[in-house]
């Protein structure tokens, strides 16, 4: 149950509605226990069972002579003023009363637990969606996307049917039972003695089929996570797909784990199915071992337990039965939602190292220089970067450099805290960047990637993502700017215009000056360009690197180039191999090396 406790943690800010479910719940069994109470005198009613004659008002104690003597007394006084047709009529209204009202606190109970469930999984849903965003992305080299997109879709789902949908359960049927189990022993505490010594037995059988649906559970739930990640590839690479004529294997790998899903997720439905049907019989079972037992007490002239008694006895105990059954199936899908909270914790307990400093610093404008002074860097026990110093003074432009995987993209994620650096330090203005807020130190940076990030939303708030209070004038002109203004006021709706997911109504370079026009208007003093152009046609290309020009004049930025073409103005070329830097300089002053540049520049020259 330590799954089901972390859940509940998140309904401390409902504990008012906890609490009225409550109340409501307990005044509903109350109501539900005296309208049963009053079948016994009832009963005595119409089998004409004589009852001791009782001349004046019981005094109040909390026994079942007590209640007896009290609607005895009453029903006689009732009696005499009419008569036992008249009584019957007044008990069948007072238990209608009872019921009515019983009903009305019942549903007081699931009005106000359905706020509580409902606030709990939205909580959780929000909780969950902001973690994904503060950890850091070395979390999610290691995860595949479609288990993340599982646990936050089909895991919370699970939860909140699982769980959070039992949760009234688990709230109310507990009262219930004490309840029922302090008036059955109140009625007769020998033969409720002997029904406890029964109810365990099926208790313990209920607990180890949770148990194995928990397993299962946790099965289930990875196999929607390969499910998920089986999509978005095919989604992702349909055109490759496509190309390759790989349709048939695609879909044979689809269908494979689609099958083992299916087959885990029917050995779970017989598992949870078989709860109730078991939970039923076992109780029928305790119930007719009951009636044979008390039965024979009731033959035997027990002067204690009348047959009218003993009848009320057994409707109070099936109805018992109910809570119980209730309960106990409960606590078996709780389990069985246990294995989604607890792949929801994994995620919300995950650790995040790259966090604000206790203390953080306020740099509220670059004006003197970034440096990197004895930088390493290993992605696990890979070395990526290796003894890196570089100093890059305010306006300049700084290039990078050489073969794929020599550490390029790495070095500039390290200075917007991507990643965190294993050895050495960043400065910015003489600062360490882990002493600078998070949020203040990537606000003096603006990106521009490979492969443009924009999302299935209008072309202005793709522009405005992440700056506020801008004007639509100020976004116009960051679209001239980057050479955008112009496409963007020929489609339909111009700056409202839809792009669709992932920018898909977009050409490569359309959406390249829309990424550029979104750094243009968050105007940063630092700039990083990772291969901003190398993935365009030669007219896309000319536009976005004249945006990019028009970008960068002002600013200091960091350059990752695959064609050297365009970082030939470039103040600086810093030459990466393998995670370090083996050379330096101008281009010209690298071209007249001979060296690494220079083979670069030649194997770019013959392949044009």
């Amino acid at each position: 149950m330590k799954s089901f406790a972390k859940i509940l943690k998140y309904a401390a800010g409902y504990k008012k509605y906890a609490f009225i479910n409550v109340f409501c719940n307990i005044l509903s069994i109350i109501l539900e226990l005296l309208s049963l109470m009053l079948f016994i005198p009832l009963l005595n009613l119409l089998f004409n069972q004589e009852t001791e004659i009782i001349a004046a008002e019981p005094t109040f104690a909390y026994t079942k002579e007590f209640a007896a003597d009290y609607f005895n007394y009453t029903m006689q006084q009732y009696i005499g003023d009419n008569d036992k047709a008249a009584a019957l009529l007044f008990v069948c209204v007072s238990v209608g009363v009872l019921s009515l009202f019983k009903n009305v606190f019942r549903y007081g109970a699931l009005y106000y637990i359905s706020v509580l469930r409902t606030g709990v999984v939205r909580d959780l849903r929000k909780k969950i969606h902001s973690k994904t965003l503060e950890l850091p992305l070395s979390y999610y080299s290691e995860q595949r996307k479609g288990d993340i997109m599982a646990r936050m879709t089909s895991d919370v789902q699970e939860v909140e049917w699982s769980i959070l949908n039992s949760l009234e359960l688990m709230f109310r049927e507990p009262i219930a039972v004490i309840l029922y189990v302090t008036t059955l022993i109140i009625m007769n505490a020998e033969l409720t003695l002997f029904a406890m010594i029964l109810l365990p037995v099926s208790g313990v059988i209920i607990g180890q089929l949770g148990k194995s649906l928990r397993r299962s559970s946790t099965k289930v739930q990875e196999m929607v996570g390969n499910i998920l990640s089986s999509i978005e590839e095919t989604l992702g690479g349909l055109r490759i797909i496509k190309a390759f004529n790989a349709e048939t294997h695609i879909k044979n790998k689809f269908n494979n784990i689609n099958e083992q899903h299916t087959k885990l997720t029917l050995k779970m439905a017989r598992k949870r199915d078989a709860a109730a049907p078991l939970s039923e019989f076992m109780g029928i079972t305790v119930m007719v071992i009951l009636v044979f037992y008390g039965g024979n007490l009731v033959l035997e002239g027990d002067s204690n337990f009348s047959g009218s008694e003993f009848m009320a006895y057994i409707i109070l105990f099936a109805r018992l039965l109910t809570p119980v059954k209730a309960f106990s199936t409960a606590y078996a899908i709780v389990l069985k939602g246990a294995a989604s909270a607890d792949r929801l914790e994994e995620v919300l307990q995950a650790k995040n190292d790259i966090t604000d400093s206790a203390t953080p610093k306020k740099v509220t404008n670059f004006s003197d220089a970034i440096t990197y002074k004895d930088v390493e860097f290993a992605y696990e026990e890979k070395t990526v970067l290796n003894g890196i110093n570089i100093t890059i003074n305010k306006g300049k432009t700084i290039a990078l450099v050489g073969e794929s995987g020599g550490g390029k993209s790495t070095l500039a994620d390290l200075l917007p805290r991507f990643y965190d650096i294993h050895k050495g330090e960043i400065l910015i203005d003489g600062v360490n960047i882990k002493e600078i807020g998070l949020n203040n130190l990537r606000d003096l940076m603006g990106i521009v990637t490979q492969e443009s990030i924009l999302f299935n939303d209008s072309i202005i708030n793709n522009i405005t993502l992440g700056t506020e209070n801008v004007t639509k004038e100020q976004v116009i002109e960051a679209a001239k700017i980057a050479n955008a203004h112009d496409f963007i006021m020929q489609m339909e709706k111009g700056y409202e215009t839809s792009i669709g997911d992932r920018g898909g109504k977009l050409s490569g370079g359309q959406r390249q000056r829309i990424s550029i026009a979104r750094a243009v208007l968050k105007n940063p003093p630092i700039l990083i360009l990772d291969e901003a152009t190398s993935a365009l046609d030669t007219e896309s290309e000319k536009l976005v690197q004249d945006a990019l020009f028009k970008l960068m004049q002002n600013r200091t930025s960091i350059v990752i180039a695959h064609r050297l073409s365009t970082i030939q103005h470039a103040d600086e070329i810093l030459v990466l191999q393998q995670g370090e830097i083996v050379e330096r300089g101008t281009h010209t002053e690298l071209l007249n090396q001979s060296g690494v540049y220079k083979k670069l520049s030649d194997l770019q020259t013959f392949a044009s």
